[in-house]
Order: C-alpha cells, then structure tokens, then sequence
C-alpha cells in the first residue's frame, strides 16, 4: 500500500526536475525532457498523469511569472495567472490522451506530440521534447527528427528501459563530440543592452546611437549585419529615410525588428535596409500570446495587437542568401522552425528582444532550442538579442 502511495509522488516529482534540468538554458542538457515520456506512461492513473503533465510544463515554464511581472510593471499574480493557463492545453492533451491500454500508447502519445506541435494547442507548446532532436541526432534533419519521434513513442512503451539505454548512447556520442552551430560567413548579429529602451526610444540620437553600432561592426567581408527585434522601433517614411541616407554607398545590408502599424493592429516585422533600398522582409508567424497577440479583440470589435501570420513566409533572402527567419516567441515552439525548414534556407536568423527576462533563464532557453534545430539541420544560424 505505502508503495501504491509513493509510486505518484515520486513519478511527480521527477517530472519537476525534468522539466527544471532540461529546460535551463543549456542545450546539451534539453534530452533530460524525454524523460516525460517515460514518467507519462508510468503514471497508474489519469489523474496522476495530468498532474505529472502540470508538475513537467509548469517547471519549463518557471520563469514566465517573474517575465510577466516585469513586462508589466506588476506583481507576480498577473504572471502566475498566466502561467496557470498557458498550461491548460499541455495539461489537457495528455490527459485525454492517456490510456491504461499499453499497446495504444505510442499511438496516443504521438497524437499528443503532434497536437502540441501545431497550433491551436501548439500555441503554447513550448517545452516540446522533440526539440532534442537536434541533441541526440545532429545534422540527421528530417531523419534525425524522425528517429526522436521514434524514440518517443518506444519510451512509453514496455521496452522504455532498452530505449532510454539506447537514446542515452546517442546522447553521449553527441555531447563528446558537440560543435556549436556555425555563424554563417559575411554576417553578423549585433547583441545590445539597452533594456526596456529599445523599440520605445525613437529619438534621433538613438537611432544615430544604431547606425554608429552598425558602423562600427562593419567590416571587410560582411554583408549582412542582424540587429534584435524592435531595433528598428516603429517603421514610418521618415525612419526608412534615415538609414537609407546612413547607408549610401555601402554594400552592407541590415536587417532589423520593426512594427509597422496600421488602424487594425501592427505586425511584428523583420526590415532589411541597404543602399538599393528598404523592404519588409518577414511578417512573425507567431507573436507571444497575451502580450502581443490577443485575438479576443476582433470579438468585442475592437482593434491592436500583433497580428499572427500562421503558415506565412516561412522563408525570406536577404544578403544573396534565403532565410529562416525566427523571432522570440517563435524559437520556443515547433512549428515555425520545421514550416521553414520544409523549404531548406541556407541559414538561421534568430533575433529577440528580451529585456524583460532579466533575472529568468528564457533568453538562454530560447537561444538553446534554437541552437538544437540548427544542429539537427546543419544550418548555420545569426543570433541578435537585446536585453
């Protein structure tokens, strides 16, 4: 009986530290999360099995309440309501989805990984195991994330302690001989600090602030330089007209976040600036929910928010090169990544504007889950962060 009693317990408490190890920042450690899995299948009951689903997803998340809190200028209860609901879908997936019936489980779960994949629920489906792929299958692509999926399924099956041997095996290989991912030739990210400023600012010193950094970083052999997202604060004439003058002359193409907005909302946007002239060059397929995106306005007929461009330009050139662009949010979800991918760029550009993650490990996840997809395709990728 104390046995039946401690099996939950400990099942749940397990899914906690997966969800802290493997999602921390640190991309080696992100196979930890195929783990959940495992302790998913393990559960003896649906209840149990949705409270190891909360105890994982809530652990990934940990740092949301703090980000929230500090976006808003609040306390921690706006974040912690957030947090409760962005895991609802994660929650409610693998609930329903549970079976006693083992031989229907790989089944089940892999509708549980595809309906958390893609949107609706994907949504909010950061925290994805299979965002390991790029771990234990570097340079493997689409074999490499079909092999993960593989190892998923046969993980909440009975063979579970033989898969685990085997994709631990994987793990260490990969680890040994791990290689960051390669920044492409002739560009360059440009990292900033300046907080909360940034996108807000619009004087004309912070822009010249901006074209002197991007001076400063040019240099022979570059071609394109990536600034984080809002560097290029809100997109009007007159803002285009300036880095079109600081520009003449140069064979150097920027490529920078912007908003263009209009009377129904904005789009959060990727620009690219040379001297041949400025172009919108990426529409984000995924704005962060809540903040951003906030679809129950158009019920209440009521304009803002960011607009969500869901299965759109999944591919961009710029700089004589095509492009998978990923802005923030996006590199925390799968979709995106993989709709991109689907038509081969030559390289990853990954920008963010994280101020307000001081003090939380999300940069840093989000930074290792792309470096994971840009692993498991070969591709080179361009990090810009401010924070």
């Amino acid at each position: 009986m104390r046995r039946e009693r401690r099996q939950p317990g400990a099942l749940i408490a397990v899914s906690i530290i997966a969800g802290t190890v493997g999602w921390n920042g640190y991309v080696l450690l992100l196979p930890v999360a195929f783990a959940f899995p495992v302790l998913w299948a393990l559960a003896r009951t649906r209840r149990t099995a949705a409270i190891i689903s909360a105890g994982y997803f809530l652990a990934a998340s940990r740092a949301l309440p703090q980000g929230v809190a500090t976006f808003y200028s609040s306390d921690l209860w706006p974040g912690l309501l957030l947090w409760l609901c962005a895991s609802v879908g994660f929650v409610i997936v693998h609930t329903v989805l549970w079976t006693k019936r083992t031989g229907l489980r790989p089944c089940y779960y892999l509708l549980a990984a595809a309906l958390m994949a893609i949107p609706p629920f994907g949504i909010t489906g950061w925290a994805h195991p299979i965002t390991a792929a790029g771990v234990l299958f570097p340079g493997w692509g689409w074999w490499g994330l079909a092999a993960a999926t593989a190892g998923l399924m046969g993980l909440v099956t009975r063979m579970w302690p033989a898969v685990t041997i085997i994709l631990t095996g994987f793990w260490i290989w990969s680890a040994a001989l791990w290689t960051e991912p390669k920044l492409p030739e002739g560009w360059r990210g440009v990292d900033l600090e300046l907080g909360a400023s940034l996108g807000r600012d619009v004087s004309l010193d912070r822009y010249r602030d901006m074209i002197a950094t991007v001076t400063a970083r040019a240099s022979d052999g570059v071609r394109a330089i990536v600034l984080p997202e809002s560097a290029f604060g809100f997109w009007t004439p007159s803002v285009e007209r300036l880095w079109l003058q600081a520009l003449k002359g140069s064979d150097i193409t920027v490529i920078g976040g912007a908003a263009i907005v209009d009377e129904g909302g904005y789009d959060n946007v990727l620009v690219a600036v040379s001297s041949d002239g400025a172009r919108t060059l990426y529409r984000e397929r995924m704005p962060v929910p809540g903040s951003m995106w906030q679809p129950w306005r158009a019920l209440f007929s009521q304009s803002g928010g960011a607009r969500a461009h869901f299965f759109k330009n999944p591919v961009a050139t710029a700089a004589g090169h095509r492009i998978a662009p990923l802005i923030c949010y996006e590199q925390l979800i799968v979709w995106p990544v993989l709709h991109s991918m689907l038509e081969d760029p030559d390289l990853i550009v990954a920008v963010g504007n994280g101020w307000w993650t001081q003090g939380t490990s999300i940069v840093a996840i989000q930074r290792a889950s792309a470096k994971a997809w840009a692993r498991l395709f070969a591709k080179p990728i361009v990090f810009s962060f401010n924070t």
